[in-house]
């Protein structure tokens, strides 16, 4: 076999690029000053933390969503001292992800599957993924921190919603 006959050597494309890395880490970034500001709630851990883990989804992809999403929802859990125990936390990060995938899958689909996916993720977000606190307090506790959740899910994804609204048709969204 001579040099001629040879295939070119074909890079293979990175999993993720340098420019949603570095999206990722701006975004990380502002969930970790969003963690700072604190809603009222039982748990603690309700902040302005998702809101740009929620733009990332819309505007940059659910995966990228799903990572800014976790990692703020530990930031949150971290300045708090995790309240409901590491392992809960994990889970709940990783739910905080999933939230941010079904936005993305929603949101991206027009005006109408953006409403729908408001809705449809504060409702996974805060009645769905507060079942979360059962083992630790069980139905009351859950009863107490739905109202909570609930109320910082809306205010998040309002936020993300607008600020994705805001940049939509201009070159820095995907």
């Amino acid at each position: 076999m001579s040099l001629a006959d040879r295939q070119p050597d074909r890079a293979a494309r990175p999993a993720v690029s340098a420019r949603k890395v570095a999206v990722m880490a701006i975004f990380i970034a502002l969930s970790a000053v969003g963690s700072l500001v604190k809603l009222p709630s039982p748990l603690g851990t309700v902040a302005l933390d998702s809101a740009p883990g929620f733009f990332a989804a819309v505007a940059f992809g659910g995966w990228v969503g799903f990572v800014v999403a976790a990692v703020g929802h530990l930031l949150t859990a971290a300045l708090t001292g995790f309240p409901l125990t590491l392992p809960l936390h994990l889970l709940i990060a990783v739910g905080m992800g999933v939230c941010a995938l079904v936005f993305s899958w929603l949101a991206r689909r027009g005006t109408v599957g953006m409403v729908v996916g408001l809705v449809v993720t504060a409702l996974l977000n805060s009645v769905g993924l507060g079942l979360v606190v059962l083992p630790v307090g069980g139905w009351g506790m859950y009863v107490a921190a739905v109202p909570s959740l609930l109320a910082g899910a809306v205010v998040n994804l309002v936020i993300a919603a607008v600020a994705y609204y805001a940049v939509r048709n201009t070159r820095f969204v995907d």
